[in-house]
């Protein structure tokens, strides 16, 4: 049985791999974010709800004693996120970490260049590179709402090789990468369907 911190419990992949957890694992889920009353129907002895902001790491380490996993799924300011993160998990001897970016941090997109707004993403997914977490970044194209599961990766220096993906083909992603403790350790992966 393993143990997943959500952070960003609310997001839009976010909710598609909760669903998921519980239905493909025995994982107990801690599911964090701001506002608690966005979560509603999810009836499970496997899932704990607390309220916190990520920026603050005394509520942050509280939620990830005992955890195996920390799976991030944010949006604002993604670098202080990032900071206050690996800093916890530094804390608290939490090493493994999925953390959401987007497509086209390393400019690895054919035909599009690195564009200024991808700026927090790009200087995230560097602080945690360099940190000594087990870490997997995910830099999947961009969403649909397809009831599909059906995705490659690319690795950091390929060619990314689509646009789009589905919310769920990334939440299966994460749901095996939370599953399965040594699979792509230190690796940050372009996730897309397969044209």
């Amino acid at each position: 049985m393993t143990n997943v911190l959500i952070l960003g419990a609310n997001g839009s992949i976010a909710r598609v791999a909760i669903e998921l957890f519980l239905k493909e694992s025995d994982a107990q889920l801690t599911l964090y974010l701001r506002n608690s009353r966005r979560l509603k129907n999810i009836a499970s002895n496997r899932v704990r709800v607390i309220e916190g902001d990520v920026l603050e790491i005394e509520t942050l380490k509280e939620a990830m004693m005992g955890q195996d996993v920390v799976y991030a799924n944010l949006a604002g300011n993604l670098e202080q996120m990032a900071k206050t993160i690996v800093e916890a998990m530094n804390a608290t001897g939490v090493k493994r970490l999925i953390w959401i970016s987007s497509m086209g941090i390393y400019d690895e997109v054919p035909g599009q260049r690195y564009s200024s707004i991808l700026d927090s993403y790009r200087n995230s997914a560097e602080i945690i590179e360099v940190s000594d977490l087990d870490f997997t970044i995910l830099r999947p194209g961009w969403f649909t709402n397809k009831d599909e599961i059906d995705y490659e990766t690319t690795q950091k220096g390929e060619p990314f090789k689509g646009h789009d993906v589905s919310r769920k083909s990334v939440a299966d992603l994460i749901v095996k990468l939370a599953e399965a403790p040594g699979l792509e350790i230190r690796k940050s992966l372009g996730v897309n369907k397969p044209e």
